[in-house]
């Protein structure tokens, strides 16, 4: 009975949701300070300088938690729904901030990057993603153009372009250090070609508009985050935080 309530509401958001919410940004779209384009130049956001000047402290935070990489949790043991592009342990997430909630726990562990993101206006998610070798992520579409999505490039393994990404016509290769910004509610999809896991800080902030769009943008954002699909993602996420802390003592004696 579980398993059919969560088919039918998975239903109910890619036949009803999903389509409403795409069929509100694209209206919306034309009222951003920001181009409508699958991949956007960084000029537009004075934070991915930020970022790229600080990319090895970033990289090294990362670097402290590597040894604990084979207990973070997969992107579907946090969000259900991802179930449907994900079934292994082959891309793993370590959240620093899910839909504005911050994971106090986590954050702790990585002080100097909790301190760049809370200077990102409109900042909502972060997490490590960490994809293994040989991974593919078939293509997929977000839900909303009121969210821009970015990757920080920190471990990027194997000849140029053996990690990339594709999003609608463009294909674009990780670079560590370097940020790519992009509208997710394009089709895109993801390799891993190499040998090594790949890993960048992936964010989402607000696409920023003019007034008075700026704050109906923000009105459907809470919208989302008051979902069950969002609530659930966090609760379970929040459960994870505090057993991984819990257990931290006994990989550190």
């Amino acid at each position: 009975m579980k398993h059919f309530w969560f088919y039918l509401r998975e239903k109910i958001k890619f036949r009803i949701f999903r389509p409403m919410l795409l069929g509100i940004g694209r209206g919306m779209a034309r009222f951003a300070t920001v181009p409508d384009r699958p991949v956007m130049d960084n000029r537009y956001f004075a934070w991915t300088r930020t970022l790229e000047a600080h990319w090895t402290e970033i990289r090294n935070e990362f670097l402290q938690l590597k040894k604990l990489q084979h207990l973070l949790p997969g992107i579907q043991d946090i969000q259900q729904e991802q179930q449907v592009l994900n079934q292994d342990q082959n891309w793993k997430t370590f959240f620093l901030y899910g839909f504005g909630e911050k994971a106090e726990l986590n954050c702790r562990l990585c002080p100097r990057t909790t301190d760049l993101l809370e200077d990102i206006p409109g900042m909502k998610t972060a997490f490590f993603s960490v994809i293994s070798a040989g991974k593919h992520i078939p293509a997929h579409k977000g839900l909303f153009k009121g969210i821009i999505r970015s990757h920080l490039g920190l471990i990027v393994p194997g000849r140029p372009g053996a990690c990339r990404m594709r999003v609608a016509e463009e294909t674009h290769p990780w670079e560590p250090g370097k940020v790519i910004v992009f509208d997710d509610t394009y089709d895109h999809e993801v390799w891993n070609d190499s040998h090594e896991a790949r890993v960048v800080l992936l964010l989402d902030v607000e696409r920023p508009f003019r007034p008075p769009w700026a704050g109906l943008n923000r009105a459907i954002i809470r919208w989302i985050t008051h979902s069950s699909y969002v609530r659930e993602a966090q609760e379970k996420h929040r459960q994870w935080e505090v057993e991984f802390h819990r257990n931290l003592g006994f990989f550190f004696v």
